[in-house]
Formats: structure tokens, C-alpha cells, sequence
């Protein structure tokens, strides 16, 4: 076995430095052109929580398909909507003590009984969802449109 000289030691690490230094760089480049598949909206219902720990007044936000549903239940029933602002895609959250849907960014509010706009610059309502209860989970579901 023949020794390595400091030179050659230095070489091979300078090497593995540049090689890791590369895949860090274009690691994510070559990652962004082969991003996950995400469904649009998924096929099957999406499991909420179950009744029990939904209580009338609260919401859950599940992740659906690429984006997040927002489920309430209100005291006329259960109501599901994309969490997805219909202004600037942001998503949005229930204000339990206003008893709206909320859009953070640009001060958008909703009527959680039909998610449709309140006040500010949303230019339509949130786009519902269909719930279901199944042996006592509460399920979301995008309806006839999956």
C-alpha cells in the first residue's frame, strides 16, 4: 500500500468539495424540472377529522390535492372551500371571532355559510367543496368536478 503525500490528500479533497458544492447547485435546478405529481384535486375524499373534534364554530384546513381546503362547521351545517384566495392565491383562514374566512394578505373577507366575498379586492367566492360523514370522520370531496 503506497502512502499519500499531503498533495494528493489536498487534491482528492478538493475534489469532493467541488463535487458536493455542484450537486448543491444543481440538486434543486434539476429538481425544478421534475417537480412531484400533484393532482389538481384528488379522486377520492380526503379525510378531515372526526366529528368530535370538529365542533360547531371550528374549521380544519386539510391539504387537498395541490391545495389546501378549508372545512367549518357552521351551525347550519358543514361547509368546505378551497383555502385559495381568488385575488392573489393566498390562502386563506377562519377568524373564529369574527365568524369569517379571512384572507391575510390583501384584508379579503368571506360568508362562511357560501364563501362568497364580503369586502376587499377578491374578485369572486371561494370555490366549495362537497363534506360527507362516514361512520362518524368527516371527509371533503371536490364533488361531480373530480
Amino acid at each position: 500500500m503506497s502512502k499519500i503525500t499531503r498533495r494528493d490528500f489536498l487534491k482528492i479533497v478538493n475534489k469532493v468539495l467541488a463535487a458536493t458544492g455542484l450537486a448543491a447547485i444543481f440538486g434543486p435546478i434539476v429538481a425544478y424540472f421534475y417537480p412531484p405529481k400533484l393532482e389538481e384535486v384528488p379522486a377520492e375524499p380526503v379525510l378531515v377529522a372526526t366529528e368530535a373534534e370538529l365542533p360547531v364554530g371550528k374549521a380544519q384546513t386539510v391539504s387537498f390535492g395541490r391545495y389546501p381546503a378549508l372545512v367549518i362547521h357552521t351551525p347550519e351545517g358543514l361547509r368546505a372551500y378551497s383555502a385559495v384566495c381568488t385575488h392573489f392565491a393566498c390562502i386563506c383562514k377562519w377568524d373564529e371571532a369574527k365568524n369569517q374566512i379571512v384572507c391575510p394578505c390583501h384584508d379579503g373577507f368571506f360568508r362562511p355559510k357560501d364563501g362568497s366575498v364580503i369586502s376587499g379586492p377578491p374578485p369572486a367566492g371561494l370555490k366549495v367543496l362537497q363534506t360527507e360523514i362516514k361512520d362518524g370522520n368527516i371527509y371533503v370531496s371536490a364533488g361531480g368536478e373530480a
